[in-house]
């Protein structure tokens, strides 16, 4: 594994996460007056760290492996407080909460990335 890829792998994921997590509440949201449409949602930090230990390797056999215990893509059902008469569980002002959190955590990633770029530019010019 190369420089570059240790040092944005980890912010290449999270926004990919962050970019699929959005795509779902947009889902949900758009889906909102469908009848039976269960809202979903991505466990990040589950994801995220799934994909950090599968990453993590064993040095003897002796070594205990541990099996993730959630599904690679972290895509789970929502448990609504009210569930609709037409079976919807969709709550659109948690939705649209959840969406505008999960749009300031990919920006907020997208500017860490940002700075970490600008950082390997000013090493490389020798600033």
């Amino acid at each position: 594994m190369s420089f570059i890829d240790r040092a944005f792998a980890v912010h290449e994921r999270a926004l990919a996460l962050r970019s699929q997590r959005m795509e779902v509440l947009s889902r949900n949201i758009a889906n909102a007056d469908t009848p039976s449409f269960k809202a979903q949602d991505i466990d990040f930090k589950q994801v995220l760290r799934n994909t950090q230990e599968t990453t993590l390797k064993t040095t003897d056999a002796r070594h205990i492996t541990q099996a993730p215990d959630e599904s690679a893509d972290g895509l789970k059902y929502r448990i609504p407080f009210n569930v609709a008469f037409d079976g919807n569980t969709v709550e659109l002002p948690v939705e649209q909460a959840k969406f505008g959190q999960s749009a300031a955590e990919y920006q907020t990633t997208l500017s860490i990335l940002e700075s970490r770029i600008s950082g390997v530019r000013k090493a490389l010019r020798g600033d």
